[in-house]
């Protein structure tokens, strides 16, 4: 479970970064890496789900770190 974490939260600080490049700059990364078909897509995808599982955080937020 603890990989799963790990993996969810990087992919969405990788999402995060990648909206923050877009609001600030206007410089999409996953589109000048990947361009704008269905590998884009699953990347979005991916963040998309990653940023969903990660809301199941606030459940967590008040159990001991040594039950993850």
């Amino acid at each position: 479970m603890k990989a799963l974490n790990i993996t969810a939260l990087t992919i969405g600080i990788i999402g995060a970064i990648n909206w923050g490049l877009i609001g600030f700059f206007n410089f999409n990364l996953v589109e000048s890496l990947f361009g704008i078909g269905w590998i884009a897509r699953i990347i979005y995808a991916a963040v998309g789900l990653c940023g969903l599982y990660l809301l199941t955080f606030y459940s967590r937020t008040g159990e001991s770190s040594y039950e993850s």
